[in-house]
């Protein structure tokens, strides 16, 4: 344990579990690519080198000490597995070139994945086993699912799926069905593992659907991988880019167990309104923020993240609304990371505003 912290990740959240005393409020900045410059690698290192993949998760938490540690590079994954063709530039992060199915003609040409064998995926499945075997003991290790939904667009892209949302409802339900026999696939090789299972939905933002579309086309499937998943871990987390609110409710009777929110999603109201039955994660500006703030921006973003977090009843964590630019500032991330620590634990409303009143950092 290089961090600065009188306890583990793991240690910390089984103190307070059992109401025990704790170091400091959980906080993980959600690094993501990031982490190639923490650890020396070039992105694109992540796509072939799984033990380059696997050193750089660790070296990026034992620098910070944060409350997880993920394994993932990009959202494509399973698309690229299913036939889409990815772009993979040296050193940033992969993005989708050409989805795998031009139209429905050709949908035979999609099946469902095997995660031993096709794309990246097993680059991913072996450094889940190396972050496992090194740092498990200390933190929690998950594996990333892209959620059916999102996956379902990029097998036949984002602008020919958003039409047939409202032309050809039955051919959606088609790619979301096959989408989520691959998303399953992926799942129960993560949990092969031994690790658990994050779940990212972006594309089930209010923000890119209406929350009828999403109840119509995303919910039923996701809402399978979930139950699939908690069969088997009995815990569920997701991350859901953009505006949410008007879905919170269905994600708690989905089940979900820890939600994170993005930065233009309301953390107050979030908490207020489902914190009393999901844990809250969040959410601070990863780009306005995180990457281009000061530390004392992002010390005072922190606590106020905080503030907002503490009507949870169910709990929070202190996370950025979505993963950090892959330039963030290191200075910054530690300032996050120093700010939970300086909040420590149990942490009150009272003593947030005492730390909000004065500047820690004089730059």
């Amino acid at each position: 344990m290089e961090y600065p912290d009188k306890m583990t990740p793991a240690q910390r959240a089984a103190a307070k579990a059992k109401g025990e005393p704790a170091d400091r409020v959980a906080c993980n900045p959600n690094i993501g690519n990031g982490m190639a410059r923490i650890a020396g690698y070039k992105i694109s290192q992540f796509n072939d080198d799984p033990e380059a993949l696997a050193d750089a998760i660790i070296k990026t938490y034992r620098r910070f000490g944060s409350d997880g540690a993920r394994i993932f590079t990009d959202l494509f994954l399973v698309s690229e597995a299913m036939g889409a063709k990815v772009r993979k530039p040296e050193d940033n992060t992969a993005d989708l070139e050409e989805p795998a199915i031009n139209d429905m003609s050709e949908f035979d040409k999609l099946k469902v994945i095997n995660p031993y064998t096709d794309g990246r995926i097993p680059v991913h499945l072996r450094a889940m086993e190396i972050v496992r075997d090194e740092i498990s003991s200390e933190v929690g290790v998950t594996g990333a699912v892209v959620g059916p939904f999102t996956n379902a667009f990029f097998l036949i892209g984002v602008e020919k799926m958003t039409k047939m949302l409202l032309k050809d409802p039955e051919s959606v339900h088609k790619l979301c069905e096959i989408s989520l026999q691959s998303c399953i696939a992926l799942t129960d090789a993560v949990l092969e593992k031994g690790i658990g299972v994050t779940v990212s939905e972006p594309l089930s933002s209010c923000t890119v659907v209406s929350p009828k579309h999403f109840r119509e086309f995303s919910a039923p499937y996701l809402k399978r991988l979930i139950d699939h998943i908690k069969a088997r871990t009995g815990k569920l987390v997701i991350h859901i880019c953009g505006i949410t609110d008007p879905i919170w409710e269905d994600l708690v009777e989905m089940g979900v167990d820890v939600l994170s929110i993005d930065n233009v999603a309301d953390m107050q109201k979030c908490a207020e309104t489902v914190g009393d039955r999901m844990v809250i994660a969040g959410n601070v500006d990863p780009s306005a923020v995180m990457y281009a703030g000061s530390r004392e921006d992002v010390r005072k973003a922190t606590i106020m993240c905080a503030k907002q977090g503490l009507k949870a009843k169910k709990g929070f964590m202190i996370m950025a609304g979505c993963s950090l630019p892959v330039e963030v500032p290191i200075e910054n991330i530690d300032a996050m990371m120093d700010t939970a620590r300086e909040m420590g634990w149990p942490i009150t409303e009272e003593k947030l505003d005492y730390l909000l009143s004065f500047d820690k950092y004089k730059d």
